[in-house]
């Protein structure tokens, strides 16, 4: 009688366990993006209006992002890459295509442009990619301290600004500015102008004060640099903060880019993703978003809503089309090409 009793208690009690976690995965959403990319009160808004809770994990680069989702330690539903990661994602089969007829606000608000002209050349198709934010990599500078015009690349190996210089700390974001210098496309193959590419990144290092991420933005607005490599959201934000700050998109080109929603393949919590994804296209939430980040958004109700003059008449954050004319986004270039990337980046770190 009392094995009896035990065995009742056993089924009962795994009964409830089993029922309490699918629960839960019914009221949750694990999300997995940059940091500091999400203003928290539209998750509170999100949680508040539907009663999913939100789990947020940030990343620094794509490149820290992409091992902990091959890995599948933590099952994330949706995701915020960037365009080559997210191609680089569809070829490994680490996405699931989406249904867009759970992301109205997508479909309504989401300009064609970016679908057709922008995430086209990522997501052939229009599957498995919501843009998100979008903007450009160039210089910002203290127009107190750089006495020259800045216009280009090169004057990042200027040896007057010693130690007054940030680096982004990323592969393709170093690598880039050189073969742009070089006269390459930033997609680069070519193991000979790849080389050079390092090569030049190894002589301007003595010159470097750091290879930063995130710590850009406060020390140019500091004044602890004097001049550093940034994405274009962060440059309106130290604009405004510091007013002796300016950007330049250099001459050479550059690497236009788009963050985008995805989901992931093994998403357990699909559904709650899909309206997640739709929240953050609604105009109300891409402003709130927009006024916190500061980054160009492909939301087309966005500028119509912006209250903030600063914001709304940057051309940094609204800029005129020809600012995109000619740059390049970067691509996918398969796992192996990836690795020389990485391992061309690591020479220059530890030279």
């Amino acid at each position: 009688m009392k094995k009896f009793f035990a065995l009742i208690l056993f089924f009962m009690t795994f009964g409830l366990t089993g029922c309490g976690a699918d629960d839960d995965a019914e009221n949750i959403v694990y999300v997995y993006s940059w940091g500091d990319y999400i203003d928290p009160e539209t998750l509170e808004m999100f949680e508040e209006e539907t009663g999913i809770h939100v789990v947020l994990d940030e990343f620094d680069t794509n490149e820290n992002m992409y091992p902990r989702i091959v890995e599948g330690a933590i099952h994330y539903d949706v995701i915020c890459p960037s365009d080559y990661m997210i191609q680089k994602m569809i070829a490994n089969n680490l996405l699931q295509p989406l249904d867009f007829e759970k992301l109205p606000n997508a479909k309504k608000y989401i300009g064609d442009a970016f679908f057709e002209q922008a995430s086209e050349s990522f997501d052939p198709g229009n599957h498995y990619a919501v843009p998100y934010c979008w903007g450009t990599v160039g210089i910002m500078y203290d127009t107190t301290k750089i006495e020259e015009p800045v216009d280009s690349w090169t004057i990042l190996w200027n040896e007057k600004y010693r130690n007054e210089i940030l680096m982004q700390d990323s592969s393709r974001d170093a690598l880039m500015i050189p073969l742009k210098i070089l006269g390459r496309s930033l997609n680069e193959t070519d193991e000979i102008y790849l080389r050079q590419a390092r090569d030049m990144l190894i002589k301007q290092k003595p010159l470097v004060q750091a290879y930063v991420v995130d710590e850009a933005k406060d020390k140019l607005i500091s004044g602890e640099a004097a001049i550093g490599v940034v994405f274009s959201g962060e440059a309106l934000q130290i604009m405004l903060a510091n007013p002796d700050m300016n950007f330049a998109v250099p001459k050479e080109g550059t690497n236009f880019w788009i963050d985008s929603w995805v989901i992931a393949r093994d998403a357990e919590n699909v559904d709650n993703a899909h309206k997640f994804i739709d929240f953050m296209c609604r105009p109300d939430i891409a402003v709130i978003n927009f006024d916190y980040l500061g980054y160009s958004t492909p939301n087309i109700a966005v500028r119509e809503l912006e209250e903030d003059e600063d914001y709304r008449d940057s051309e940094v954050a609204f800029p005129e089309p020809e600012v995109y004319e000619n740059q390049e986004t970067y691509n996918y270039l398969g796992n192996k090409m990836d690795r020389y990337y990485n391992r061309l980046w690591m020479q220059v770190k530890v030279e």
